[in-house]
């Protein structure tokens, strides 16, 4: 049976680095393809909807939209930049026949933009490059695009791969060209490169249906939505489909639900063919990998094999004595129904029992990964605790392997000596070392991903804030022997009540405090990190004993150092192996494993 290419439609996927500008170009192709109103009040960043992504300024979850430009509909999948996110780029490739690569002008190359285009390559995908920010003063477009060659060669780029055409643009200003000297006030060489350079879906559309699951969708109304693109044939609503995967053959089911993308909106069709990007409802056990096909003749396509997880926590039923008090799900039930629920929708994700009902094993991508998903738990009303992240080790052939990260670090000169004197016992290995740009030297390193836990916050320290630090997961080698933990200990509070000025002034000589007066606490919380390396057990409740020749303004006197608050990500790098992260709607605190000093001396002992 003859292919068929369908001319009037383009799926082309954005892939980049952390805030190089992916999703304000597509808010500026969205505007001047006339997607909006002329009225229509279009907040910034429009396609980040998840207010995680508008607080980090980061998409965690592939979007769909589409637009028309001179009668073509062109259908965009803005992905996730961040590698902890990678099995959400992989998935959403197979959707597309071309990438839109966006790289800074004056950053360049960077490691997760490495990471989505050997992805991009690996499926022979033509990407157009696209250098975005070439507004900015430190803008270096030239050698940019030379620094882009060199990465397709490293990457095993194919000749036409190599051939790949570049557009200049800054998405901020809502402009685009195809030489830096043009004059340019929109986007349409960009629109016109699109249109030319992606490839039309082709294939044979009178042939019986088939489609890939790429992305699960939930809707409280209709339940699970299956989102892919339309490999072979077409289908229509109330249509009678199978759903096949490796385990599971499961025929007439029904397409209750058929909707297209226009614009940011799910529009419901009645039918939908070869190259559309489509979602479905109505399948109750779908899941991501699946093929949806047609009933009479029902046929698998293969699904690209997702990366391994590398880190892994527990989730534990909270036990402190605050369990209960700011949290709506707080019971071991409502967290195991919540982790397995995720696994629905996050292919990198995966969640395994214990031997205690109360803890679950829950291993990710890297710590942003899991610290997202615990983050959006907190905020869904859920109260648990999690341990320390730990590294999964493989075995092969009898050696113990461990995952190795590729770490690149941009910072001033003054501070190139005490980032690499700080990463040797860490076992990182120099890879490169380039001159500086705008003041600013690149060192690239080979790092055990158990050598970056907790180096963030000193990393910052060191290089007063201005240094810039990215890792991408590499391969997993040989165990690269010991690496120091923790050289401090924690101010382990003494007894339950309120913190209070006097108390915090007598504890802060002992080391820095994470805690400000009036806060509620408990024995065994974590109140500071101690300047030494055992713990130290601090009042923080104490209050000054009244007399009756105490002054007025005794306590006036009394100067308290601002306390540290730490993030999430920060707390989860600072806690050791006998110490946990409290997390609730309201508070996040940090505490020992036990509570009771004794009892801690006790076990400590025997150890």
């Amino acid at each position: 049976m003859n292919n068929i290419t369908r001319n009037d439609i383009r799926n082309i996927a954005i892939i980049a680095h952390v805030d190089h500008g992916k999703t304000t170009l597509v808010d500026a192709l969205l505007k001047q393809s006339h997607t909006f109103r002329e009225n229509e009040v279009v907040e910034d960043r429009v396609m980040d909807s998840n207010a995680l992504e508008k607080e980090r300024g980061i998409t965690i979850l592939s979007k769909n939209t589409s637009l028309n430009y001179e009668g073509v509909k062109i259908n965009i999948v803005d992905t996730p930049g961040h590698a902890d996110f990678g099995g959400e780029v992989e998935r959403v490739l197979r959707m597309v026949d071309s990438v839109l690569l966006l790289v800074d002008a004056n950053e360049g190359a960077m490691p997760q933009t490495k990471f989505v285009l050997k992805k991009a390559l690996e499926l022979k995908l033509e990407p157009i490059v696209c250098i975005n920010k070439i507004d900015k003063p430190s803008a270096r477009c030239e050698e940019v695009v030379d620094e882009i060659f060199d990465l397709f060669v490293e990457l095993g780029a194919e000749d036409e791969q190599l051939d790949f055409e570049v557009v200049y643009c800054s998405a901020k200003n809502g402009f685009a060209k195809f030489e830096l000297e043009d004059e340019s006030t929109d986007m349409d060489p960009l629109f016109k490169t699109i249109i030319s350079n992606v490839a039309p879906p082709t294939g044979e559309i009178d042939k019986p249906f088939q489609m890939l699951v790429t992305t699960i969708d939930y809707n409280e109304y209709v339940g699970r939505i299956a989102v892919g693109k339309i490999e072979r044939g077409s289908v229509k609503k109330n249509q009678a489909v199978a759903v096949l995967n490796i385990d599971k053959h499961d025929k007439n089911m029904k397409v209750s639900g058929l909707y297209a993308y226009e614009g940011l909106k799910r529009v419901e069709v009645m039918e939908a063919k070869l190259g559309d990007i489509v979602a479905l409802s109505g399948i109750s056990n779908i899941n991501i990998g699946d093929t949806i096909c047609d009933n009479a003749e029902p046929e698998a396509l293969d699904f690209v094999k997702i990366d391994e997880p590398t880190l892994n926590m527990n989730f534990i039923v909270n036990n402190s004595p605050f369990a209960g008090t700011e949290g709506d799900f707080v019971t071991s039930r409502h967290l195991r129904d919540r982790l397995f629920k995720e696994l629905e929708t996050n292919v990198s994700l995966k969640v395994e029992e214990t031997d205690s009902a109360d803890s679950f094993k829950v291993s990710g991508r890297g710590e942003l990964h899991l610290s997202i998903l615990i983050e959006t738990m907190r905020r869904e009303g859920y109260e648990f605790q999690v341990s320390k992240p730990n590294v999964i080790f493989h075995e092969i052939d009898n050696r113990k392997y461990e995952p190795v990260e590729l770490l690149t670090v941009d910072v001033p000169e003054e501070f190139m000596g005490v980032v690499i004197e700080k990463l040797g016992p860490r076992k990182a290995e120099m890879l490169n070392m380039s001159s500086a740009v705008n003041g600013y030297s690149r060192l690239e390193f080979k790092i055990p991903a158990r050598g970056l836990i907790g180096y963030r916050n000193e990393f910052l320290t060191d290089t007063k804030g201005n240094g810039i630090m990215n890792h991408i997961f590499e391969a997993y080698e040989p165990y690269k022997g010991d690496i120091p933990g923790r050289n401090r200990g924690s101010l382990v509070v003494f007894e339950q009540g309120e913190a209070v000025p006097y108390g915090l002034f007598n504890a802060q000589d002992r080391g820095r405090l994470f805690l400000k007066p009036g806060t509620k606490v408990y024995e065994g919380m974590i109140a500071g990190e101690c300047s030494r390396a055992d713990d130290i057990e601090v009042n923080v409740c104490k209050k000054k004993q009244l007399t009756n020749t105490r002054s007025s303004g005794a306590d006036d006197a009394l100067k308290l150092v601002s306390a540290l608050e730490l993030s999430l990500e920060q707390c989860l790098e600072f806690i050791a192996d006998d110490e946990l992260v409290e997390i609730t709607p309201q508070t996040i605190r940090m505490r020992k494993r036990i509570l009771n000093s004794v009892e801690r001396k006790r076990v400590s002992k025997k150890k």
